[in-house]
Formats: structure tokens, C-alpha cells, sequence
């Protein structure tokens, strides 16, 4: 019998449904990917030898396509803004527009899956309306890879490219995006990513580093060592991409991954990423709300109240289990308000471009003498 591929559709709406889907066949095989990726890439760095396959270069070659739009769809005038720039909903709409025509040429591809497994691909980019990005986007990139792989396009043999080749290559397209276009993060740190915006590059990073004969977690502290190796490893790369937009310490504007400092080895930092990732992305509301479930990645839990239409609208086409008003703080932040789409905030590049501007016009508090640097978050 064939298959019936279905377009993928938003399904978990309150707590008892994402219960149901973290106790589900789909959320475990997410994990077991996660956890699959994860194994193939310990102590590998990125700068080895790594056989491709023809899926895997089409891939890389469609990531490139996707930062050739953005090449050619310059921001918008928008210097009185800190918050994402308008053009990103024309680089938004053009990877729309060519994503079924992209699917088409992948090899081994079947043809009556692109509808579907496109959505992921559309989704990875960050979202049209809010101008941001965070885990939950990120998330949506590993489905499709994760699709991808149940269709018969990719491999067990794929694995060790698809992170050092095809997932770097994506990090480091969003880079392009989040710089262009001065994604925001969608929530505060991106909800649950460790930077503003990503979470597995940690996660993949720190399965690169275990066993390696003298870089430590501590080692994040050395600017001379994560200078030297981020060419090699993806959580130094990280930490090298965060020191260069933001001021002050790691410390103060980056305490998670500060803390994660002090563990002992990187086995110990990356089993802890995986439960991390668990809990703090597929375990959260606010995140796993705007999760797509089609045929391959399939919700089969409790169905979801309806949403009235005053949810529909203040949301921009989907409901969330926010606090009503007057709810204390602690109840606000069970539900996830403000992580989502209630506070817009400003992009870390914008930031650093505004106080670039005030440098050359001597108006920056940072030039003077003594002053410590204020963290951006």
C-alpha cells in the first residue's frame, strides 16, 4: 500500500498535550536521531576527511542557494530600529517559493513527499511575522534532515557529514541571516538555546571534544585556544561567534554555558546537553506549540481544545496557554509568557552595530576610561 503523505500541521496546544507527545513514539525517535548524530561524531573534528554522498553534497549545494538569496536581498533602511530588519520576510518568501523546486532535485527523492517534508525546510529559517529565530527553528532543521533519512535519501553511512558537513554548513548560513537581517531571539536566549539562538552545535560540539588530550570545558576561558581550534570544533566556533558580538565577560552575558564550564569532562558536559535538550526544547510549551506533525513525525496524543477566535488573532494564527492578565510572575513564567511571541527582543547584532556607531561618533559610554561594559542580555 503506498504511503499518504500529508502536510504537516501545528497540533499541541496546552501541557496535557505535550505529556502526551513526550510520551510518544515521535518524540523518542527525535531523540534517538538526536542521540545517533550525536555518537557519530565523537572526536571528529570538522576540518577531517569526510566522505560525501550525492545526497549529501545536493544539500550543501541547496544551503549555498539559500545564503546566495540572502546575498541578493539586501536589508532595508531601518537604522532607527534595534529589532529585525523587514527584508528577511523577502528572503522568507523566496525559500518558500523555490523550496518544492529544490526538493525536486534531490536524488532519490519521492516526489509525492516534497509538500510535506518541505515544510521543515521552509520553517528552519525563523519565522515571517516575528522576524526571529531560536531552538525551536533549529529544531525544525533536524526534522528535515530526520525526514529525509526515513525516505530512503540519506544513510547511517551519512551520519558523520550530515553534522560536520551539512549541519555546520546550515549554522553557518543562519550566521549570514542573524547578521543580515538582525534575526531577534525568540524569547530570551532564543527560548532554551544556549546562545541567542542555537542549541545543537553545543550539543554536536561537545561530543567532538570527548576524549581530546587537553582541551577542557574549562578551556572556553582561553581566548588563545578558542581562537586556535574553533576552525575544528563547533563549541569553540560557538563560543569564538559569541565573544565577537558581545561585551563583558561570558560570565555575564552567557551564565549557562559559564556554568557548564565548571563540569569536570566533556562526556559528563554532553549527556547533560542531550537531557538538557529534552527538557528545556521538547520539554517546553512555548516551543513544541509551533512543532509540525505530518505522516513521518506523526502527533498521536489527546486532540486540542479549539482555540477562539481572540487567541487566533492575538497570535498571529496560532493559540498559546499564556497567563491571562494579572497572573502572578510565577504563573506567567510556568506558561512561558513572554518567551514566545509576547516580547520582541532586540537583535545582539543590532546592539553591537549601535555601539559600533556610537564609538565612531565618541558618544559611547563604553569609550570611556574605567567604565565596565554593560552585557547586551
Amino acid at each position: 500500500m503506498a504511503t499518504v503523505y500529508e502536510v504537516p500541521k501545528k497540533a499541541i496546544l496546552v501541557k496535557e498535550q505535550l505529556e502526551s507527545f513526550q510520551n510518544s513514539q515521535t518524540h523518542a525517535d527525535i531523540v534517538n536521531y538526536i542521540t545517533t548524530l550525536n555518537q557519530s561524531v565523537v572526536g571528529v573534528k570538522l576540518t577531517d576527511d569526510c566522505p560525501s554522498s550525492e545526497a549529501i553534497e545536493y544539500l550543501i549545494s541547496t544551503l549555498d542557494r539559500v545564503e546566495q538569496l540572502a546575498n541578493d536581498i539586501p536589508p532595508v533602511e531601518n537604522k532607527a530600529s534595534r529589532f529585525g530588519n523587514p527584508a528577511f520576510r523577502t528572503l522568507y518568501d523566496k525559500i518558500s517559493a523555490e523550496a518544492e523546486n529544490w526538493h525536486q532535485g534531490i536524488p532519490n527523492f519521492p516526489k509525492e513527499a516534497i509538500a510535506e517534508v518541505s515544510v521543515y525546510f521552509k520553517e528552519c529559517w525563523g519565522n515571517r511575522t516575528r522576524i526571529d529565530y531560536g531552538s525551536g527553528m533549529e529544531l525544525n532543521f533536524l526534522c528535515w534532515l530526520y525526514c529525509l533519512e526515513r525516505l530512503g535519501v540519506l544513510s547511517e553511512d551519512d551520519h558523520k557529514a550530515l553534522v560536520v558537513r551539512v549541519f555546520w554548513r546550515y549554522i553557518g548560513v543562519m550566521r549570514v541571516l542573524q547578521s543580515r537581517y538582525w534575526l531577534e531571539p525568540a524569547g530570551s536566549h532564543g527560548v532554551w538555546g544556549l546562545d541567542d539562538y542555537h542549541f545543537l552545535p553545543f550539543l554536536f560540539g561537545s561530543a567532538q571534544l570527548i576524549g581530546h588530550k587537553y582541551i577542557r570545558p574549562k578551556s572556553i576561558h582561553d581566548a588563545e585556544l578558542v581562537e586556535e581550534y574553533s576552525k575544528d570544533y563547533m563549541y569553540l566556533a560557538c563560543i569564538r561567534f559569541i565573544n565577537s558580538i558581545k561585551t563583558a565577560s561570558l560570565r555575564w552575558h552567557s551564565p549557562m554555558l559559564d556554568d557548564i564550564s565548571g563540569v569536570k569532562t566533556w562526556d559528563k558536559v554532553n549527556s547533560g546537553m542531550i537531557k538538557m535538550y529534552q527538557a528545556e526544547v521538547l520539554g517546553k510549551l512555548p516551543v513544541i506549540q509551533h512543532f509540525f506533525f505530518g505522516s513521518i513525525l506523526p502527533y498521536q496524543g489527546i486532540p486540542a481544545p479549539a482555540p477562539t477566535a481572540e487567541e487566533e488573532d492575538a497570535h498571529w494564527g496560532h493559540a498559546h496557554a499564556h497567563a491571562p492578565a494579572g497572573a502572578s510572575p510565577v504563573d506567567r513564567a510556568a506558561l512561558g509568557w513572554g518567551d514566545c511571541c509576547g516580547i520582541p527582543v532586540p537583535s545582539a547584532f543590532a546592539a553591537a552595530a549601535e555601539e559600533a556607531e556610537k564609538k565612531r561618533s565618541g558618544t559611547s559610554l563604553l569609550s570611556g576610561q574605567g567604565i565596565r561594559p554593560v552585557p547586551f542580555d
